[in-house]
């Protein structure tokens, strides 16, 4: 497995600086995606990549096209430089970073398998936030047929490319907060194997979120339907899959 991290940034300059320093005793190459920052943001991420060339290397996107697209330009990045897998992680600093190794290893011993993380929040998580997670989290149960993804929002995750970007390559998924949920649903479809690792998240006092209440969730909302009949066409083929013994090609 050759693996690299992917984070995409939207005006997070504030933040990045302590994400990287945790996960530089990794040493593992990151990709930064920035996702049409301000000037502020912008220079503060050339000077972390020109400052370690060898560790990090930036791709600017021109305009904000929403954490989807960073995302997915980051693993097509990832993919041309040569990397397996690549670790997706939010660089608002929500994330524990100690639990690297654990998903990573995960993934290679699973190198066909999507690993994502399970939150444990502590008493920081908006509380709003935290109950509209189980909304979403019924319609992907739904829209699988399954309780195979624990939690389909979680920004922390491994992606194996090849899958990943056939996926992406060939169907036009939602570009901003809805592709956490969407890819996972639909590499699930695919046959790829979900793992689900336990890991703490926390929200940092006076954090940076670029949720946008009314309308991401109406695209999430959009999105969920779109998924369910989906589902229903692929539901024969869901079905057969779960009669043991039995596969389609």
């Amino acid at each position: 497995m050759n693996a690299c991290i992917v984070i995409p940034v939207f005006n997070h300059g504030a933040t990045l600086a302590g994400v990287l320093a945790q996960l530089q005793p990794f040493g593992l190459p990151v990709i930064l995606v920035d996702d049409g920052s301000d000037a502020d943001t912008a220079r503060t991420l050339r000077q972390l990549a020109n400052g370690h060339p060898e560790h990090i290397t930036l791709y600017t996107r021109t305009e904000n096209g929403g954490k989807g697209a960073a995302v997915m330009d980051g693993l097509r990045q990832a993919r041309q430089l040569g990397f397996s897998h690549a670790l997706q992680i939010d660089a608002d600093g929500q994330h524990r970073s100690a639990d690297l190794p654990r998903f990573l290893d995960a993934a290679r011993t699973n190198p066909n398998a999507l690993i994502t993380g399970t939150p444990q929040y502590d008493a920081s998580v908006p509380k709003g936030r935290l109950y509209g997670r189980y909304l979403t989290h019924v319609w992907v149960w739904i829209n699988t047929l399954s309780l195979d993804i624990r939690d389909s929002m979680c920004g922390f995750r491994v992606y194996p490319l090849v899958p990943t970007l056939a996926i992406i390559d060939r169907v036009a998924l939602g570009k901003r907060m809805e592709f956490d949920c969407e890819i996972l649903v639909r590499l699930h479809w695919q046959g790829t194997p979900i793992i689900n690792l336990p890991t703490a998240v926390q929200y940092p006092e006076n954090g940076l979120s670029h949720f946008r209440l009314l309308k991401d969730n109406l695209l999430i909302s959009n999105m969920h339907a779109r998924l369910f009949f989906g589902m229903l066409v692929r539901l024969p083929w869901i079905l057969w899959r779960r009669i043991p013994g039995r596969r389609l090609t």
